[in-house]
């Protein structure tokens, strides 16, 4: 059986991924435990090897992995006005990553970039658009794909940039206020309080539920190298995500409506999935469908 290596396995989209790849891999997950929990793994631990550390110091660790999926990367861009340093964090993380599929003979490294890097940038948002500079973030995720790139021409790497769209789904507990809105709206709801919206709830986001994101992964792992959109192509506005939740619980809560106080705000998110359908890749799961079954997960 080959070996897969997933870094931030124990995390929200990391630990749906071993659920979905345990039964086709020999799985070590790599995991710091920062917004990851090992209840996540509960239902598959057994069958997979986790390693308590940094992916920083992957190199440190015998590890051997046929395929790399490296989402142990600060994930939220909070984070990172907050601790600037979390940049260079980031990009060395990949190089290491980078250093042990070289030294490995690794056929391919799947990583999670994001569609932060299209913010100022009109929808349906390209993989080929000029990135702005915009915030920490983005230049974490921009370096961390160019490493990549570097590694391929130097080296002969295979690597997928999937630059995710609005993640969310089961298993983002840990993540607690890093969660994606449509998961914070529910948990706020389910709380018995209205949700808050910074803005007029009109900007709208390119919301893609996880096991569409998971299945990409997979996919990305035998096929293209390069950086894909990862999303549905449909975006929709944070006040009609509150209206779906309402009818859902059956619930009639208002959202209470502050002032945003974020900067280089991202006012709108459109995936054009022309080339992951190119792949063999489409998301399947509607915003409806999505929301059903993360409710059924808490």
């Amino acid at each position: 059986m080959m070996k897969a290596l997933v870094t931030g396995g124990a995390g929200f989209i990391g630990s749906n991924l071993v659920e979905a790849i345990v039964d086709k891999y020999e799985v070590t997950v790599l995991d710091n435990f920062h917004t990851g929990s090992m209840s996540n793994l509960d239902l598959i631990r057994k069958d997979v090897t986790v390693i308590k550390g940094s992916c920083n110091d992957c190199l440190a660790f015998n590890l051997s992995p046929d395929v790399i999926y490296h989402l142990g990367i600060p994930s939220s861009s909070p984070m990172y006005k907050s601790n600037p340093l979390l940049v260079g964090e980031a990009i060395n993380g990949m190089i290491a990553i980078m250093e042990l599929a070289k030294r490995s003979g690794t056929r391919k490294v799947v990583f999670a970039s994001s569609s932060s890097l299209y913010n100022g940038i009109p929808t349906p948002h390209k993989e080929d658009a000029s990135i702005l500079v915009t915030d920490y973030y983005t230049e974490a995720r921009l370096g961390i794909e160019r490493v990549a790139e570097l590694y391929n021409k130097l080296y002969g790497i295979n690597y997928a940039a999937l630059r995710f769209f609005s993640v969310y789904g089961p298993h983002e507990r840990a993540k607690a206020s890093y969660a994606n809105m449509i998961t914070q709206f529910l948990w706020t709801m389910q709380a018995g309080n209205a949700p808050v919206i910074y803005g007029d709830g009109t900007q709208t986001r390119d919301f893609t539920f996880v096991r569409d994101v998971t299945e990409a992964m997979v996919m990305a792992a035998w096929r293209g190298t390069g950086v894909f959109n990862v999303g549905t192509g449909k975006s929709y506005s944070f006040n009609h995500v509150v209206d779906l939740l309402n009818e859902k619980l059956g619930t009639n809560w208002k959202p209470e409506y502050k002032e945003n106080p974020i900067r280089n705000y991202v006012k709108d998110t459109q995936a054009d999935t022309s080339k992951m359908k190119a792949l063999g890749f489409e998301a399947k799961w509607s915003l409806e469908e999505g929301i059903e079954e993360t409710m059924k997960h808490g």
